[in-house]
């Protein structure tokens, strides 16, 4: 049996919500087409995955149990239901207190097994595997789940209540920010139960302009509320190209004037300490839960990114991630 490793960068995306398709598996080939003439032929049996026997000696390790970690995988990837994993070691290692976990997985009916591992910290709150350091454990995205219900306050859409809630962070000189806006849109239409909160995480590194335009969407949303916010920010994504250079500052007060209020006031408001601060404490939240790109989607606390992701698999994440919260107050 041939088993392929997932590293590091693949599990993250798995755990996120992406199909193995990035696991680098090889699609089984396709039968050759019947000559003419031919005797026609039965269809193929579907070939399910077959994992190794379980070894009972690869279990060393007293943390995690295995029910915690099949509750973590299960909370992770239980939304699809081609998908299918055994926990095959959880092993003792050199560092105190820390287990490396081995799992096989497929997706049904691709015969191709893969396999990945990682270590598991001492207190059972984190995975680590090369450079990713990721939530675990039975409620991994708890945590992050009350944070944002907490200190998610940035310009919001849909429902009044956060038991379901979208928590995008996106940089307005980010161009793949702008390709998801029709994505966000197009959720808020699906899951009308579900309270969506835009946080400005400028990229402020690679990005001259995006904190400046931060600061005038924090103004906006204070003078003009959240719905003058969004027509502020559909109108300078919309710019977006004009936010470098010289053209930067005409094309915010060009937003400011789509928005319905007064260019001028929002210009003033953006250079002040309280507008700034605004936008610090949004990248102050990003930065408390490991945001490290843009856009970055929080459902519910389980971080996916937007982009890359096809949108059914993305809608079948929500719905998952909302069914398990549904009973959460």
């Amino acid at each position: 049996m041939q088993i392929r490793s997932i590293s590091c960068a693949i599990l993250a995306l798995a755990l996120a919500g992406f199909g193995l398709a990035a696991a680098a598996q090889t699609q089984a080939p396709e039968a050759p087409a019947p000559q003419a003439g031919a005797a026609p032929q039965a269809p193929a049996a579907t070939t399910e995955p077959k994992f190794p026997p379980i070894n009972p000696a690869n279990f060393t390790a007293t943390s995690p149990t295995k029910e915690e970690v099949e509750q973590f995988l299960h909370m992770s990837w239980g939304y699809d239901e081609n998908r299918v994993w055994e926990v095959y070691a959880i092993e003792k290692t050199k560092a105190p207190g820390v287990s490396k976990v081995t799992v096989f997985l497929a997706e049904k009916p691709n015969p191709q097994v893969a396999s990945l591992s990682f270590f598991v910290t001492p207190d059972g709150k984190h995975l680590i595997s090369q450079e990713s350091v990721l939530d675990f454990g039975p409620h991994p995205y708890e945590d992050n789940y009350r944070i944002l219900q907490q200190r998610a306050d940035g310009p919001s859409l849909g429902a009044p209540g956060k038991q379901f809630e979208l928590v995008e962070f996106a940089d307005f000189e980010c161009p793949h920010c702008k390709d998801a806006q029709p994505i966000a849109k197009r959720l808020m239409q699906d899951f009308p139960q579900a309270h969506y909160v835009f946080e400005m995480f400028p990229l402020v590194s690679i990005h001259p302009e995006a904190f400046k335009a931060a600061a005038f969407g924090a103004c906006v949303a204070q003078q003009g509320g959240n719905a003058d916010f969004f027509k502020f920010s559909d109108a300078i994504f919309e710019a977006q190209a004009e936010l470098e250079g010289q053209g930067a500052d005409q094309a915010l007060r060009n937003a400011v004037t789509a928005s319905g209020l007064d260019p001028d006031k929002i210009t003033a408001c953006a250079d002040s300490p309280a507008a700034k601060s605004a936008v610090d404490a949004s990248m102050h939240l990003g930065q408390d839960l490991s945001v490290d790109e843009t856009p970055t989607l929080f459902i519910d606390g389980r971080a996916v990114p937007m982009m890359g992701i096809p949108y059914e698999e993305l809608k079948k994440i929500i719905e998952w991630q909302f069914s398990l919260d549904k009973t959460t107050p």
